[in-house]
């Protein structure tokens, strides 16, 4: 299970990134609960998970890929982990770089090879 102050932070989520009128094939839940559980699997605790779907998606999340964030389009270079936010993107425009979390980046349409990733991750965070 995901910790309450993951449950907060995506809580909030609606309200800090652009909402997209994209529309992105639709994974059944069985399936993101099959991806869940490869995640998981032997994963100890929490932070373990975490570290899970951040490997998975640093292996399988097609990057760069462009996006809307806040209706800026950005760049969209690495996946990494942090300890604010278990897991999070570096979103570049220009010359500056911003970490967002992963569980509020809006994904473009037509998403990136992986993006199963990162709904399987947010189902996981529920």
């Amino acid at each position: 299970m995901a910790s309450q102050k993951m449950e907060k932070k995506q809580e909030g989520s609606a309200n800090q990134t652009l909402t997209s009128t994209r529309r992105l094939p639709r994974l059944s839940k069985s399936v993101l609960e099959r991806m869940v559980e490869d995640v998981t699997v032997d994963a100890y605790g929490e932070s373990e998970q975490v570290n899970g779907f951040c490997t998975m998606l640093q292996n399988d999340l097609e990057l760069p890929f462009n996006t809307v964030v806040f209706g800026t389009e950005v760049t969209v270079e690495r996946v990494g982990l942090a300890e604010d936010d278990p897991i999070v993107v570096v979103c570049q425009r220009g010359q500056k770089r911003q970490r967002l979390s992963i569980l509020d980046l809006p994904l473009p349409d037509p998403p990136p090879k992986g993006w199963e990733w990162i709904e399987a991750y947010r189902q996981w965070a529920q």
